[in-house]
């Protein structure tokens, strides 16, 4: 059986998340491939394989995969030795090193670690069946590699430290594991109130208190740049490509990968300006128009009209990378440049402007393909000036009349 776009697909995956172990298939058995302890220096590294003893199938590709979470947490805390593992290893560059122990789940700290791995094999399982998340594949995977792996990732390994089962207790210390008021302890509680509903474990009546608010930090919130930060930032991109790809965020507060999974057909000459989101990305299918309007002449959008050729050549085969990939690539050209800015930054920035025009929050979420309920805690404090002022000038208007 030929994986190699599945394993292509996990080991990207792995190494955007920084784990430098790697899957491979070598004949009918996989094996893991990487950085791991020499034998007889245990405090020095060189690359190498463990034969895995899996066969190169589905099932077994999704044993490979819990087996390298294994061997990395060993790894993170120094805790991997080779007696423990009794399948072959293969060569240390290329003259090899013998290990020992089995199927290479087993380890002295991690007792309940079969038990534990099993509950999240049938939650990841549950959440890919899901049929609303059939109707877009490729979101769905960026999903879970971005909001649910990480966190999950957590959790076994504070599960192997505490020594605790899959419960209330673990969920708790997983969540308190992230700083207070930080986006990394909201997504954690969403996985996490996901992950205790499909085992049916009952969560605080707290939290969502303690999961520490959505969105932006409050250290950001004068942090955002102004229209004129943005049309400056503009000015520092030295290739075309990039400066369409700017121009796009900015006027439409698309998300980074969005900008390459969009029709642009609307913007060629006489077009209504009005760019559809493919159903491919992550939420979906949505309409977006362009905030400021005059900004579509002012980056040059047109040229987009005719196709995104345009654009820069960024991979956007997702059966050879992820949504998450394609959106890593725009935030590491952003810093290559220099910009005083993230590519989030335009979107929170056009999020803002919206409100401040005044279009109704129901819209500008349904744009930004986004719940009324996110969009509403993301920007609570600048909806809430404008509905301060709002009923301030009304009363002012009566008190004049």
């Amino acid at each position: 059986m030929d994986l190699s776009g599945d394993l292509a697909r996990i080991n990207a995956s792995l190494a955007a998340e920084g784990i430098r172990l790697r899957l491979e298939q070598r004949g009918r058995k996989l094996n893991l491939r990487g950085p791991l302890p020499c034998r007889q220096t245990p405090h020095t590294t060189r690359t190498q394989r463990l034969s895995l003893g899996l066969p190169a199938d589905a099932q077994g590709l999704r044993e490979a995969e819990r087996t390298l979470q294994l061997v990395d947490l060993q790894l993170r805390r120094q805790q991997f030795r080779w007696d423990q593992w009794a399948a072959q290893a293969g060569t240390e560059g290329s003259t090899g090193e013998r290990s020992g122990d089995a199927n290479g789940i087993a380890s002295s700290n991690a007792a309940a670690a079969p038990r534990l791995e099993h509950q999240l094999e049938q939650f990841e399982q549950a959440f890919f069946e899901d049929p609303r998340r059939r109707r877009s594949a490729a979101g769905s995977r960026s999903t879970w590699t971005a909001a649910y792996r990480p966190y999950l990732r957590r959790l076994r390994s504070l599960a192997s430290e505490h020594n605790l089962p899959l419960g209330t207790e673990l969920l708790r210390i997983t969540l308190e594991s992230y700083g207070e008021g930080s986006r990394s302890r909201q997504q954690c509680a969403t996985a996490l109130q996901a992950l205790a509903v499909h085992a049916d474990l009952a969560l605080p009546e707290d939290w969502r208190a303690q999961a520490g608010g959505y969105g932006l930090h409050r250290a950001r919130f004068r942090q955002l740049p102004s229209d004129a930060d943005i049309l400056e930032a503009f000015l520092l991109i030295p290739n075309r490509s990039w400066r369409l790809a700017f121009g796009l965020m900015a006027t439409f507060g698309l998300r980074n990968h969005e900008v390459f999974f969009s029709d642009l057909s609307s913007l060629r000459a006489g077009g209504d300006r009005v760019i559809r989101v493919l159903p491919t990305t992550k939420t979906g299918e949505h309409q977006v128009w362009p905030f400021l309007p005059d900004w579509v002449e002012r980056f040059d959008l047109h040229h987009l009209g005719d196709g995104r050729e345009a654009l820069p050549p960024v991979c956007t085969d997702l059966r050879r990378t992820t949504l998450q990939q394609v959106g890593r690539r725009v935030a590491e050209q952003f810093r290559r440049y220099g910009l005083p800015l993230t590519p989030y930054d335009l979107r929170h920035a056009w999020a803002v402007r919206t409100i401040h025009i005044g279009l109704p929050d129901t819209v500008a979420a349904r744009m930004m393909g986004h719940s009324v309920a996110i969009h509403t805690r993301t920007y609570h404090h600048w909806i809430t000036r404008r509905d301060q002022q709002q009923a301030v000038d009304a009363a002012l208007a009566r008190l004049k009349a």
